[in-house]
């Protein structure tokens, strides 16, 4: 559970320690506004994908499953800085599936905490492999990481592209390249993808 108390304690801190005045105007209600948007972007500390995927359906025929262009807002563990992009994510199910906007759920569960692209990549396709036990799942995420665009190297408009896979599509590269031919990146599926 977030301590708000901390949050506001600790901003006013932060403001002081780059010699801001906390008590002006502007700032005065800047501790509270803080804590309580930390309570949002970081709910995802309280929830559980297998809240969101444990409700699936009987299928007839085991075809491939693609939810793309999944927006999320996330922030990088290493400076508390945003990153954001699209998730997409393509399973094949063994018989049953999942409502299409519980995929969309479990990117929010791992983009709203401290978080790490990679690591997010791999939560996600571990988390629909456990719950939905599918015969394989692949999942790609582009993001644009802000402690790289408005600071250090600088360098606006650069992405980041991770991919993860498990079951069939790790096994298969035909499974790979038509996940790829999906989201029309077929250049993209000559990378090593374990």
């Amino acid at each position: 559970m977030v301590d708000q108390t901390k949050i506001k304690e600790a901003v006013k801190l932060l403001l002081e320690g780059i010699g801001e005045d906390t008590g002006r105007e502007g700032l005065r209600e800047t501790p509270d506004r803080i804590a309580r948007m930390y309570e949002e972007i970081f709910a995802g500390m309280e929830d559980d994908a297998a809240g969101h995927l444990s409700k699936t359906f009987a299928v007839e025929s085991n075809e491939i499953v693609l939810v793309k262009d999944i927006t999320f807002y996330s922030m990088c563990e290493h400076h508390l800085m945003p990153f954001y992009g699209k998730a997409h994510i393509a399973y094949l199910p063994n018989g049953r599936v999942v409502g299409l906007s519980k995929l969309a759920r479990t990117v929010e569960v791992y983009a709203r905490r401290p978080q790490i692209q990679e690591q997010m990549t791999i939560q996600i396709v571990e988390a629909v492999m456990e719950h939905l036990k599918p015969q394989g799942v692949m999942a790609m995420l582009e993001a644009e990481h802000t402690c790289m665009t408005m600071r250090g190297v600088e360098k606006p408009g650069s992405r980041t592209i991770t991919v993860a896979s498990r079951g069939c599509f790790q096994e298969d590269p035909q499974w790979q390249a038509l996940f790829f031919r999906m989201l029309g990146k077929e250049n993209e599926s000559n990378q090593d993808l374990t």
